[in-house]
C-alpha cells in the first residue's frame, strides 16, 4: 500500500548528489532571433494579404472569412497583448541562446530553430510548444503561459494550469526538444519500457536545463515533487507488489503516466499523490543507471533499451 504518512518527509536530511550535467557550455555572443507572429498579425497597419504572403503557412486550414475575423477580433487583441505584456521576449531570447548552445554540446549536428511567438487565445494550452526539427521551426504560444490564476484560464483543469507559467516556458521549449531526440518503439509496450522511454527525455531535461529544479522539467508543482521524492520507495514497492513492470497492460499508462490531478493507486491516498509517478519512476531508473555507468554518453545511452538501462541502473530505491 502506498504510504500517505510519509508524504511530504524525508528529503531534507537527504545528501544532495553531483549534478553531473551543470557544465558550463560556452555561449554565443549573438541572442536567438525571435519573431513575435502575431504582433504583425493582429497589426492594423498590416493588411492581410501581406501578411499571409510572409508567413504562408501560419493561416494553416483556417476559412479566409474566419482568418479575417480572427485579426479583427477585440478579445483575441485584447488575449494577445497581455500575454505579449507578460513575456519577456529579451529574457527568452538569452534563455534559448543558451538552451541551443547546451543542445549542440551534447548533440553538434543540432540546428537553431527558427523562432517564432504567436496567441492561439489560449486554444493550444495543453500543447503550448511546437519543434518541428525537419523544416528548423520552433513555435510558442505565448498565450499558454500567463500565469496559473490568470482569469481567462478559466475552465482549464488545475493540473494543466500548474505548467501555464513563465517559468514554465523553458521547460517546455527543451522537453519539445528532448521529445524530438527520443526514438519510441512501438513494439515495446509494457510499462516499463514506457517508464524508462519517458525517463529518456526526463534525462536531457537534465542535461539541456541542469540549472532548473526538478518540479519545473516535470511539468509539476514543487508540492507535488516533494511528495514523489518521499514517496519514492512506496511507488517502487507498489509497483513491484503488482506486477506491473513488465505487463503490458496499457490501463497503466492512463493511471501513471499521462496527465492527470493525481496517480492512480486505487488506494485512499489517490487525491494526494503527484501525477505521472510513472515517468517519476522512469526518470529516477535512468538517474540511477548514470550514477553507475557515468561514462556513458547521451547518445550511447539514448540507443540502449529499455531492458538494458533498467538492468544496469540497479534501482531499488530505500528510505
Amino acid at each position: 500500500m502506498l504510504a500517505v504518512a510519509v508524504a511530504f518527509a524525508i528529503t531534507s536530511c537527504q545528501k544532495e548528489k553531483e549534478n553531473i550535467w551543470d557544465i558550463k557550455v560556452e555561449t554565443p555572443a549573438e541572442k536567438v532571433p525571435i519573431t513575435d507572429i502575431s504582433k504583425e498579425f493582429f497589426d492594423a497597419n498590416v493588411p492581410i494579404e501581406q501578411f499571409k504572403e510572409k508567413y504562408p503557412w501560419f493561416q494553416g486550414s483556417v476559412k479566409d472569412e474566419d482568418f479575417i475575423k480572427r485579426k479583427n477580433n477585440p478579445e483575441e487583441i485584447k488575449l494577445y497583448k497581455e500575454a505579449a505584456s507578460k513575456t519577456d521576449l529579451n529574457k527568452l531570447a538569452t534563455d534559448l541562446t543558451e538552451l541551443f548552445a547546451r543542445i549542440r554540446h551534447y548533440f553538434p549536428n543540432f540546428k537553431d530553430p527558427k523562432v517564432y511567438t504567436f496567441s492561439s487565445s489560449t486554444q493550444m494550452y495543453e500543447e503550448p510548444v511546437i519543434y518541428d526539427p525537419q523544416q528548423g521551426y520552433l513555435f510558442i504560444d505565448i498565450s499558454g503561459f500567463m500565469g496559473e490564476k490568470n482569469e481567462y484560464y478559466k475552465g482549464i483543469e488545475e493540473y494543466f494550469k500548474v505548467s501555464m507559467n513563465q517559468e514554465n516556458i523553458l521547460p517546455k521549449i527543451s522537453e519539445a526538444i528532448a521529445f524530438s531526440a527520443v526514438s519510441y518503439d512501438r513494439n515495446s509496450q509494457k510499462f516499463i519500457d514506457l517508464m524508462v522511454f519517458y525517463g529518456k527525455v526526463m534525462m536531457l531535461q537534465d542535461a539541456f536545463i541542469p540549472q532548473l529544479p526538478d518540479h519545473l522539467k516535470m511539468n509539476i508543482s514543487e508540492k507535488q515533487m516533494t511528495w514523489n521524492k518521499a514517496n519514492e520507495q512506496n511507488i517502487w514497492d507498489y509497483f513491484v507488489e503488482n506486477d506491473y513492470l513488465f505487463s503490458a497492460d496499457p490501463r497503466l499508462s492512463e493511471r501513471f503516466i499521462a496527465p492527470g490531478p493525481f496517480s492512480k493507486f486505487y488506494t485512499e491516498a489517490d487525491k494526494e499523490s503527484s501525477p505521472q509517478v510513472g515517468i517519476f519512476t522512469g526518470w529516477q531508473i535512468c538517474r540511477n543507471f548514470f550514477d553507475k555507468n557515468k561514462e556513458t554518453s547521451l547518445q550511447e545511452f539514448l540507443n540502449m533499451s529499455a531492458g538494458d538501462i533498467f538492468n544496469q541502473s540497479a534501482y531499488k530505491p530505500t528510505l
